[in-house]
């Protein structure tokens, strides 16, 4: 396996739910080896991965109005590089995060791999979001801004979606990009049992260089970046820590402290979000 950073070898740093997870030898990306695996994307982050706990979400449902604000600071964010135009959202789930860039002004589409998600976000909210994933998206517009909110970890083919991001941006548009620093205090404290090593949902494991160094090959550069303000509610908070620490009786005391339907913030310094603007000379 190359890395897709740099196309550099990649070598064997530790095993994790059964999954080798890979170092780049040069750049230091790291990448979880699945093999070649039909359907991948399907069995991944169908119905389960937004209802079933563990490495997803309890009630992904429940965090609509969390989610929704969570656009709109973005929306205030992008007021300071850009007028509002037109958005895809990649992997936008139910239309939540969409929702709130379209309260800002924004309009647009977006794209997500559960049927059951998108059709939520068709029917219930009157989006356009399409069931599919970004790899395969065809389309003939170009869009002022192309957001990856939580999504650049989980591709499997991570240079194709890429390259298709990139087509489908207008010169002088614009990447959000929000994911999980490797590079941070969080993860080096944690080592191979920091939270975000979960394969098979999460893929890849960014730090600002690297993410940077590949979106370059795309014709992009940086323009901003900062750490996002995160809220989920408790109930997502006890399904993620049962995930990782189990379910025994120090857990379920935790758990029954933590009110169920509260935002609360994460407290992690692991978290990035980059902006980053295509060449305007790049036709």
């Amino acid at each position: 396996m190359e890395c897709p950073v740099c196309n550099g070898a990649m070598r064997s740093l530790f095993l994790k739910d059964g999954y080798e997870i890979l170092g780049c030898e040069g750049c230091g990306h790291r990448s979880a080896d699945i093999g070649d695996r039909p359907g991948h994307v399907e069995r991944v982050y169908g119905d389960e991965y937004f209802e079933g706990g563990g490495a997803g979400y309890g009630d992904y449902l429940a965090e609509r109005e969390i989610l929704r604000k969570h656009g709109r600071r973005y929306g205030r964010l992008l007021r300071k590089h850009m007028p509002a135009g037109t958005v895809l959202d990649v992997g936008a789930a139910a239309g939540f995060i969409l929702q709130g860039l379209a309260d800002a002004g924004w309009s647009g589409r977006g794209i997500e791999p559960s049927p059951r998600m998108s059709e939520h976000a068709r029917t219930r909210l009157g989006l356009r979001v399409e069931t599919g994933s970004l790899e395969t998206f065809q389309t003939g517009e170009r869009f002022d801004l192309v957001t990856m909110i939580q999504v650049v970890a989980h591709f499997a083919d991570l240079r194709q979606a890429f390259q298709v991001s990139a087509e489908i941006t207008r010169p002088g548009g614009f990447w959000l990009i929000e994911t999980w620093n490797r590079g941070s205090w969080t993860a080096r404290i944690f080592g191979r049992h920091w939270h975000e090593y979960s394969p098979p949902s999460v893929l890849h494991w960014f730090t600002p260089a690297t993410l940077r160094a590949l979106a370059a090959q795309f014709g992009f550069q940086e323009v901003a970046r900062g750490r996002p303000a995160k809220w989920l509610n408790g109930a997502h908070a006890v399904s993620l820590l049962t995930h990782k620490l189990g379910g025994g009786r120090l857990m379920k005391g935790v758990g029954r402290m933590i009110p169920k339907n509260t935002p609360l913030p994460y407290p992690g310094d692991d978290l990035f979000w980059m902006l980053l603007r295509k060449s305007e000379d790049d036709r």
